[in-house]
């Protein structure tokens, strides 16, 4: 964290403020608001942080139940354990049968929401998923489905939401094309995971982007770059974590990202889109004990237990030493919610919807 001065407190404080009040700032201003942090400045914005969220969504922490349903993968991303070309992973695809299985358990557990996330495994035709989306639709109908599975074109994702996907999760990684180009081969591009965004947000779907904190050659500005790109798109679910290596990947040797940058980002979207529903991600758990709590503290309000087949969450290890222990059981459930509740927050059994600002209304 940069060094104290009072100085460069009072010239912070001053940004939070502005943020907090006008919901924007400038690109030169992002980097200042960052580079500028403190202990005491961070303690400020986390304050601002859970009041704004408060006022919107009141002490509601929001559960989804995380259903890791394939680790085949097409694109071999240089920061991703999955990536097509690590021949050392343990490749698996669940069934129709045991995800709905999963789905069951979760919800006599209290989930009413499902995250479906895999790799983008061409196996999923967009067939086999429109069937899986009406099936779970068809036996939870008062849940809502989010699906977590990449890239695809513009009819597969009209197809999907009007099988009954509600929310679609692509998290953009970085705005920056240059900086895209880095942690990506060249078959990827920034701008086309942009246009999916815009596309999926123009047929409906609740959208949700993100980036990684400290991933390799990231700058300040290419996170005020990232900031400046969400205000702009306005998502409704922004899901952000420390970038933490792999061992079987380019990038085994890199620093991981730090938990202290990630929880200030963190109150930083709360202030500027203090309707986003913000993830505690499972990252920050893996970071550090209790980091999913801090998240919290710091402006988030959703938490996103692991409900696959325990012989197969070892296998999606997108980075080393992801946390695994999950809400499989009451008492996994149990415990997340006294470590909720020890925030001030509690866990609310509902969809947990988007919704926006009192005064957007």
């Amino acid at each position: 964290m940069p060094q104290r001065t009072d100085r460069r407190i009072m010239d912070t404080e001053t940004l939070i403020d502005k943020l907090h009040r006008e919901r924007a700032l400038s690109g030169e201003e992002w980097v200042r608001v960052i580079d500028g942090r403190t202990p005491e400045t961070a303690e400020y914005l986390f304050g601002l942080a859970r009041q704004v969220r408060q006022a919107v969504y009141g002490k509601d922490v929001y559960i989804r139940g995380l259903i890791e349903f394939t680790n085949y993968c097409r694109n071999d991303c240089y920061y991703c354990g999955i990536r097509k070309s690590n021949s050392h992973v343990q490749r698996y695809r669940l069934s129709q049968d045991q995800i709905l299985d999963c789905c069951r358990q979760g919800y006599e557990l209290g989930f009413r929401t499902f995250v479906l996330q895999g790799g983008e495994d061409g196996w999923f035709t967009d067939e086999r998923m429109v069937c899986l989306i009406r099936s779970i639709k068809a036996g939870f109908p008062d849940c809502a489905l989010t699906l977590s599975i990449g890239e695809r074109g513009h009819d597969s994702y009209r197809a999907f939401f009007d099988a009954g996907a509600d929310r679609y999760l692509l998290r953009h990684e970085t705005s920056s094309s240059d900086h895209y180009a880095k942690l990506h081969p060249p078959s990827l591009s920034a701008a086309h995971r942009k246009a999916c965004l815009l596309d999926l947000k123009s047929i409906g779907y609740q959208v949700g982007a993100g980036f990684m904190v400290g991933s390799p050659f990231q700058e300040t500005r290419h996170l005020a770059q990232d900031m400046l790109f969400l205000k702009e798109l306005g998502p409704h679910m922004v899901g952000i974590g420390p970038f933490i290596p792999h061992r079987d990947t380019p990038f085994a040797g890199e620093e991981a990202g730090s938990l202290e940058l990630t929880l200030y980002m963190l109150g930083l979207l709360r202030l500027m889109l203090p309707d986003v529903l913000l993830p505690a991600t499972t990252a920050l758990g893996s970071i550090r004990d209790g980091g999913r709590e801090l998240g919290i503290l710091a402006g988030a309000n959703v938490v996103m237990p692991n409900l696959s087949p325990r012989d197969h969450r070892k296998d999606y290890s997108l980075y080393d030493n992801k946390l695994n222990t999950g809400a499989e059981s009451a008492e996994g459930l149990a415990d997340l919610s006294r470590r909720v509740e020890q925030t001030g927050c509690r866990i609310a059994v509902c969809r947990g919807d988007w919704r926006p600002c009192p005064d957007q209304e």
